[in-house]
């Protein structure tokens, strides 16, 4: 009964945000908790969203002051030469934009992290994209899709490193038989950021941009090179101690945000004045991740994970064992999109291990097979990073679900198939 209101409950609730019946941040709080009253969870629903918004809490704090860190730096012309720069390279042609935009999000994470990738990607490329008149969506899917290859197959990403630690096997032994299936992602993405460029240069053809003139009719202040090269040497710094892990996320924003607001707008009333310019993407992003912490929380304290995940492996067929791994594979994309990675790796997937262990399959292929759903699962609403992604484009999640789940769904198959064709997995 808990798994039939588990799968009822995602399908009721999936419908409702991607037909925008009801916004994202009501959905998450209400449809989990009428379910939960319908599982006869009175007395201990307010224990399990409270655990839930707990769990999220240093998430929350991380993508405010990250939010309002990066709408500081925007506001004080950090990423400015650098449109300038790729303008004079692109020349305003969408295609060259769409493929620099890959380029740029493959190499930002490298470092594994949601997060960051997106806040750099997106930051540094938006006002390019609204300059020229393309789609933000298509900046977001090109993020997403890179960061959906890098993170899920580095060791030191995060679902490969809750795949390695449930599995209790060897990092290198992991990530060595995917390096070629990540190769062949990172082709892919690069062919999506072609298509999707072509189609906007289709549209909006290719911008003959005057870059003096429009440096003259620019209403931001020009910024001294002193303070560029303040701002900038404080963003690296800011990088290097999140990817060091020197400091905790959300602390290492807080005092970033706190400095550059000080460095930038000395005086107290423009310090208010930026703080309200970006608190309102700032609030609705972090209400929204409270929002998703309720949901799991929910999810979690009815039990509803445990048994949505015991009726699908109840499904598989004795004499479908040799294929677990192509069965893992493809599982893991609804697996991970209606539960936290959290709960999938540590949950779940221990058990598809032992599973695999009794038909002959080595626990480590079913290690892999785990995170070739990652770019399905960065759709889903209980990822924190995506409502920054979705916020910082100004777009709501329900369209952008709409646009990107193909795009998604197509490089989840990609990542599958090469790693069948490289033998990363057997079947």
């Amino acid at each position: 009964m808990l798994a039939f209101l588990g799968f009822t409950m995602i399908i009721i609730f999936t419908y409702l945000i991607m037909s925008n019946k009801l916004s994202p941040i009501v959905a998450l709080i209400t449809v989990p908790s009428i379910f939960a009253l319908l599982s006869g969870f009175y007395l201990g629903l307010g224990d399990m969203m409270l655990e839930g918004m707990k769990q999220v809490s240093t998430t929350a704090a991380l993508l405010l002051f990250a939010i309002l860190y990066f709408g500081v730096m925007i506001d004080a012309g950090l990423f400015d030469p650098f449109i300038t720069r790729l303008l004079k390279v692109v020349k305003g042609d969408p295609v060259k934009i769409a493929f620099g935009t890959a380029v740029l999000a493959i190499a930002v994470a490298l470092d594994g992290d949601g997060t960051t990738t997106y806040m750099i990607t997106v930051s540094a490329l938006l006002p390019l994209y609204l300059r020229i008149g393309m789609n933000p969506l298509i900046l977001a899917v090109i993020a997403m899709s890179s960061l959906s290859v890098m993170s899920g197959m580095t060791p030191w990403g995060g679902p490969a490193t809750r795949a390695i630690v449930a599995t209790g096997v060897d990092p290198s032994e992991f990530f060595t038989p995917l390096i070629p299936t990540m190769i062949i992602g990172v082709i892919w993405v690069l062919i999506v950021a072609f298509i999707l460029g072509k189609g906007e240069r289709k549209r909006i053809g290719i911008k003959h941009i005057d870059l003096t003139a429009a440096a003259k009719k620019s209403d931001q202040p020009k910024i001294s090179p002193v303070r560029w090269f303040l701002n900038f040497g404080l963003t690296i710094v800011v990088m290097i101690v999140l990817i060091k892990g020197i400091w905790p996320p959300s602390v290492i924003f807080i005092f970033g945000f706190a400095i550059a607001l000080m460095l930038n707008f000395p005086k107290s009333s423009r310090q208010k004045e930026v703080i309200k310019k970006h608190s309102g993407n700032a609030l609705i992003v972090t209400a929204l991740v409270f929002a998703a912490g309720i949901f799991t929380g929910i999810l979690s304290g009815t039990g509803m994970v445990t048994a949505m995940s015991n009726a699908l492996i109840a499904l598989i067929p004795e004499s479908m064992g040799s294929q677990l791994p192509l069965i893992v594979a493809i599982t893991s994309m609804p697996f991970t999109f209606i539960m936290s990675n959290d709960a999938y790796y540590f949950g779940v997937l221990p058990v598809l291990a032992e599973t695999a262990v009794s038909f002959g399959i080595e626990p480590i292929e079913i290690a892999r097979a785990s995170v070739l759903g990652q770019p399905i699962h960065l759709l889903s609403p209980l990822v924190a990073s995506t409502f920054l992604l979705v916020g910082m484009i100004s777009k709501e999640l329900g369209d952008y679900q709409k646009y990107a789940v193909k795009w998604c769904f197509f490089t989840s198959i990609v990542l599958i198939v090469s790693a069948i064709i490289t033998r990363a997995i057997s079947i």
